[in-house]
């Protein structure tokens, strides 16, 4: 079960747990990442209720995309 708390995390990193999805994820959850990312606020917390497993492990997923992108672009920059 996902807490309020932690869902109100995943809401803040939806970019990224969707784009986690739809990279990494079966064609099921490459869908359901399309669909994260289209949903409004209410129909996302029922995809955070109903697969909160797999939306768990997918948001862990999108924090590691955001942090090799940051420092990807932190080092272009060259920093």
């Amino acid at each position: 079960m996902i807490t309020d708390e932690h869902a109100q995390r995943m809401e803040a990193g939806v970019y990224w747990t969707a784009r986690a999805m739809q990279e990494q994820g079966s064609r099921f959850y490459r869908a359901l990442g399309q669909a994260l990312e289209a949903a409004d606020a209410g129909n996302r917390r029922l995809i955070y209720r109903t697969w909160p497993d797999a939306l768990r492990d997918f948001h862990g997923r999108g924090q590691v995309l955001a942090a090799n992108e940051a420092a990807h672009e932190e080092e272009a920059q060259g920093g």
